[in-house]
């Protein structure tokens, strides 16, 4: 049997606002309703201006290729001429005459003096100006010799075979078709020749030389003498880290730049001048 208690909490949770007074459900309604010093309440003109909606100007736009309405021009601005003033914002900007002489070569524009425009080509000249020939033995795309008449024939198995590209085989080393699986091959005169003195000289390892020493290990045993010893005053002076002034007080040393005196007055030796000039290539 279901507890009351179960009962209970089965129920849906009703909405905190259902038994609210205020609250009024409707379509543009206020949730809470306008006091009556609202409701009489007269608008300036300035909120009578505000509260006019924006108008759509969109209905005037051409969408089906006709002529807006939107400006209308007056019929005498076709028939109207350009004033000098237009007419001289309408011609294009020119290039100063400093920029023509130091613009590069390779511009497309450059003014070609008198002399170069009166000047008359030598025979050279005029080879040299010729495009160049085709090749003698130049030959244009040819049509294809031939037409297929039945495009529904097949063809043979030896076309086919004919048609497939050649495949290369590696030759370095054979297929592993032997028992003794050896890479190439051994023929039995190879195998029971006898090799000479020389051979078998040249088929030695190459020995390493007698004073030779191998690596030391990483590890070795310490003697016992060098465990009793002592260090000396100056052994341990020389194990001492090198001291160095932090790198926040070296970055902003104000003496770091500054040149002694001594080496201001200093004189150049004629060796010095000589390894200071620059090497000539």
């Amino acid at each position: 049997m279901m507890s009351s208690w179960i009962r209970e909490l089965a129920e849906p949770k009703t909405a905190a606002c259902a038994n609210a007074p205020r609250l009024v459900w409707g379509n543009q309604e206020t949730i809470w309703p306008l006091s009556w010093g609202a409701a009489t309440a007269q608008p300036s003109p300035r909120i009578v201006a505000l509260a006019k909606p924006k108008k759509d100007f969109s209905k005037n736009q051409c969408s089906c290729g006709q002529e807006s309405t939107i400006w209308e021009r007056p019929p005498l601005v076709n028939f109207g001429l350009p004033s000098d003033r237009l007419l001289k914002l309408a011609e294009p900007k020119k290039c100063h005459p400093a920029y023509l002489q130091q613009r590069p070569r390779q511009s497309s524009e450059w003014p070609v003096s008198p002399a170069a425009m009166n000047y008359k080509a030598t025979p050279w000249i005029r080879k040299l100006a010729q495009p160049k020939v085709l090749h003698p033995e130049f030959q244009p795309a040819r049509e294809v010799p031939t037409q297929v008449t039945n495009v529904l024939a097949r063809l043979s198995s030896r076309l086919q075979c004919l048609a497939g590209p050649r495949v290369m085989k590696a030759t370095s080393c054979y297929e592993n078709i032997y028992p003794e699986a050896v890479i190439r091959p051994v023929s039995k005169l190879a195998q029971e020749t006898t090799a000479s003195p020389r051979t078998l000289e040249l088929a030695m390892a190459k020995r390493l030389h007698p004073d030779f020493v191998p690596m030391r290990g990483g590890e070795w045993p310490v003697t016992q003498a060098a465990k009793q010893a002592v260090a000396t005053p100056r052994l341990v002076e020389l194990a001492q880290p090198c001291k160095r002034p932090p790198m926040s007080f070296a970055q902003f040393n104000p003496d770091a730049f500054t040149v002694k005196e001594t080496a201001k007055r200093a004189i150049c030796s004629p060796r010095i001048k000589e390894l200071a000039q620059p090497i000539k290539r």
